[in-house]
């Protein structure tokens, strides 16, 4: 009887040891994302509860990646997948054919109030006539911060309803991340804010802050549309340089995915002295300021302003 005893108590005991090994070494959630923006929002909400693999890594230009096979596989061992939408991501269709994949993909511009393709081309089209047309709407949706909560609690549901175990961590790292987020719009604000409106004008590689502008105040031109995946018409240069002349933009800045040769062309007709890289659609590596969407946000806002009234 003693030794019957013993031996149910042995079992009970590993048991419990076995549930709590499996319970501590359960699987993490498998995550895909396919920008260098949107790892960080996942980094921030997922903690160290998801295994995370990144398609386009920083100061790379999701609209003309090229996959490769290692992406391939990665979003065929997912659970899920993390995209922006609206087109952004060119090559994700072929890329998600080509994997089989059966995770969940979710793009989290979905609630985004999406600006129209036509109006935030506007400035593009008026300097040169032509544009090539990157679908009904604006892609950047994650330059307004605003829109940069909503991404995140896309995230925070999507991760919920993959891995009801961890929900409650997900949501409270969404919460704080999102309370880190106000803060920093009160910064943007306030940087902008410094700037006078006669002097609000700005020049960069291609239409990427559209959203930014509709948030917060500035004016953007550009020479190349929506997308970097075709160069201007020298007539779209020449009418862009005749536009600036004439409005008299404040500032000229490259984008850390563009080729600086068109900004400097441009610089050079114009007087203006190119202010310095600016961070579009891509984070930086961590030693060069962006390498987090704040610091992305911090860097520009005081590019502009060390540009424009030199502080």
């Amino acid at each position: 009887m003693r030794k019957a005893l013993k031996l149910a108590t042995a079992l009970n005991v590993i048991l419990l040891l076995g549930a709590g090994y499996s319970s501590a070494f359960a699987a993490e959630l498998k995550v895909v994302s396919s920008f260098s923006i949107i790892e960080d929002f996942a980094k921030n909400v997922g903690g160290d509860k998801i295994s995370l693999i990144n398609l386009v890594g920083p100061n790379g230009d999701s609209h003309v990646y090229e996959p490769k096979p290692s992406d391939a596989a990665a979003l065929a061992g997912a659970d899920v997948v993390l995209v922006n939408g609206l087109g952004f991501e060119g090559f994700l269709p072929r890329l998600v054919e080509a994997s089989g994949t059966k995770a969940t993909i979710v793009e989290l511009t979905k609630g985004v109030e999406p600006l129209k393709a036509q109006d935030e081309e506007e400035g593009h089209a008026e300097a040169g006539g032509e544009h090539h047309d990157h679908g009904a709407f604006d892609p950047h949706a994650f330059q307004s911060i605003h829109n940069a909560k909503i991404y995140v609690q896309n995230i925070v549901d999507a991760f919920c309803n993959a891995d009801k175990t961890n929900c409650d961590t997900y949501k409270k790292n969404g919460a704080d991340y999102t309370k880190k987020l106000d803060l920093t719009e009160v910064e943007v604000k306030a940087g902008i804010a410094a700037i006078p409106e006669s002097k609000r004008l700005i020049i960069t590689s291609h239409d990427a802050f559209g959203y930014f502008e509709n948030a917060y105040g500035l004016k953007f031109l550009a020479p190349e549309g929506l997308s970097t995946d075709s160069e201007p018409s020298a007539a779209d240069v020449v009418a862009l340089i005749k536009q600036v002349k004439e409005d008299k933009a404040s500032a000229i800045f490259v984008e850390n995915i563009t080729n600086p040769r068109l900004i400097e062309q441009i610089a050079s007709e114009t007087k203006l002295n190119v202010g310095g890289t600016l961070f579009s659609d891509a984070l930086s590596e961590p030693a060069e300021g962006a390498g987090t969407y704040v610091d992305m946000m911090h860097h520009n806002i005081s590019a502009f302003k060390k540009a424009i009234l030199g502080s």
